[in-house]
């Protein structure tokens, strides 16, 4: 079979026109990858978040603690310091803080060396915070802590539920605090549920017995805080239903009321 000739000719190339952007109407492409949607202006979409479990159980703890009925025992956690008092009880915290890792690996250094050349060792400081639930339960019950502070968000509660009821048995003056994360933070760990101090220098002795005083009005020597119940809020929508409810009982009456002529 002969080959087939290619013509020499070549096609005729195709007029390439530039399109002409319109300034009235500007291109602006999206972009619909992961993390560039566009979000619809004015409205709020994060109840459509699929948030954390962690986020949901937070949540959802407390709207149970609202519409159902909470012990007292409970109860008196949802009951913490004000700001101004808490400013107090921590600027009297913050200066007995208990030494970092580092601190007491260069003591420790320190006191070797003394060892080592016959000298006199550097003393260790007095009075410091002590953190740790048994570590605070057993000051509490040999009455040697002078003060001690609750976080409010210890979760399980039942962890330290007993604790108030242990501080005023022993007649050691108490506050709850927010929260563990702060309480934590003093101590140099991620969080702690109590801590307690058991002395103080005597610059600071004033400041002491004015918290003492206040913990022991507000907190120990407080019948209503041991007897008052919580929770019982209902949400909006069943306030609503139970107020229209309530405005057509009052109207039938009044319809029964005028047709008996009272």
């Amino acid at each position: 079979m002969a080959p087939s000739k290619k013509s020499g000719k070549k096609a005729p190339a195709k007029s390439t026109a530039k399109k002409v952007a319109d300034p009235m109407f500007p291109s602006r492409p999206r972009s619909n990858r992961i993390g560039g949607d566009i979000r619809p202006q004015g409205r709020d979409l994060s109840r459509f978040v699929k948030w954390p479990k962690y986020v949901r159980v937070q949540r959802q703890r407390a709207i149970l603690y609202q519409r159902l009925k909470v012990p007292p025992v409970i109860n008196q956690f949802t009951k913490a310091l004000t700001k101004n008092e808490a400013a107090t009880t921590f600027k009297l915290f913050n200066s007995y803080r208990p030494a970092t890792p580092a601190q007491k690996k260069q003591k420790n250094k320190e006191v070797a060396a003394a060892k080592a050349t016959g000298g006199e060792a550097p003393k260790g400081v007095e009075h410091q915070l002590k953190f740790g639930l048994k570590h605070v339960t057993t000051l509490v019950e040999e009455k040697k802590a002078k003060f001690v502070a609750i976080a409010c968000d210890v979760d399980p509660i039942e962890l330290v539920v007993w604790l108030p009821a242990l501080c005023r048995k022993m007649d050691v003056p108490f506050v709850i605090v927010k929260d563990k994360a702060r309480l934590g933070a003093l101590v140099h760990q991620k969080t702690a549920a109590a801590v307690a101090i058991t002395g103080v220098d005597k610059s600071d002795q004033k400041t002491l017995d004015s918290l003492s005083t206040m913990a022991m009005e507000k907190y120990n020597n407080n019948v209503e805080l041991v007897r008052k119940w919580g929770g019982g809020v209902m949400g909006l929508k069943t306030q609503a239903k139970l107020e229209k409810r309530a405005k057509q009982v009052e109207a039938e009456e009044a319809k029964k009321l005028k047709s008996q002529g009272l």
